[in-house]
């Protein structure tokens, strides 16, 4: 545990030396409501501002755990990775290490938007709020876990990019957070159904007072969170396992060869 949180406050300390990761991280969703919501202003039966809000806060956290995430590449070709896994450190401390960093992180970055609730225009108690803030708990610790699944089996950070971008942004986009899964066709329903997210942004969107898809129910929605969690960490842990040495078997750049 101590290996851990050694590895997570590495993270800590290292987002609190850029703060432009902090403007990259919470600017763009917050210019994106802005604009998206007065855009569809006309268009919704309810307050679009209010109903975009929830998944600006999980856009928010999910791209803190994209940004967090880079790290595992980073420190690979900066060699610390090669030192922590010379280091007698189980696969799943140096997991939990770089996962709970990235928690932190996306905490950090979006637990603050829940002060902007009542500019939303939604009406949220003291109970909500509360679970609001644990459900971003869970939610902050999948997409950082699974961030760090997918950066470890990677050597670039463009590749990383391109693939969190081909893989978490649809995800985002069919969680509900963007449009009602309730005026989607069939077959898009029945994609969003199967989404976790759609349960955490519906979760989410319930706790600060929202209306939620009636397929996700309190129990429910936190259930399948949780249980995202869950297989997104055993999926970090197992990465870790099975590829010790990271991508094509190596934790970092080739050695130059000798004269």
């Amino acid at each position: 545990m101590s290996a851990s949180l050694a590895l997570a406050r590495r993270e800590i300390v290292r987002f609190l030396r850029q703060k432009s990761r902090v403007v990259g991280a919470v600017a763009p969703p917050l210019v994106m409501w802005i604009l998206v919501g007065a855009g569809f202003k006309g268009s919704f039966r309810e307050d679009s501002f209010g109903y975009f809000f929830p998944g600006t806060v999980v856009l928010v956290v999910l791209f803190a755990a994209i940004f967090a995430t880079i790290s595992v590449i980073e420190d690979r070709r900066e060699g610390f990775l090669q030192g922590v896994l010379v280091s007698p450190v189980a696969p799943s401390s140096i997991a939990l290490g770089k996962v709970l960093g990235g928690t932190v992180l996306g905490l950090i970055q979006g637990l603050p938007l829940l002060v902007l609730v009542p500019v939303a225009g939604l009406k949220a108690d003291a109970a909500g709020l509360l679970t609001a803030a644990a459900l971003l708990v869970v939610l902050a610790f999948a997409l950082t876990a699974l961030g760090f699944a997918i950066a470890w089996c990677l050597e670039s950070t463009q590749g990383f990019h391109a693939i969190m971008n081909l893989f978490l942004i649809p995800m985002w986009l069919l969680s509900g957070a963007f449009f009602p899964v309730d005026g989607a066709p069939g077959w898009l329903r029945a994609t969003m159904a199967v989404n976790p997210l759609t349960y955490a942004v519906a979760a989410l969107r319930r706790a600060l007072g929202g209306a939620a898809p009636a397929f996700a129910s309190p129990a429910l929605s936190f259930a399948v969170t949780i249980a995202f969690a869950a297989v997104t960490f055993g999926a970090a842990v197992a990465v870790v396992a099975r590829f010790p040495a990271g991508p094509a078997g190596r934790s970092g750049p080739p050695l130059p060869e000798k004269p």
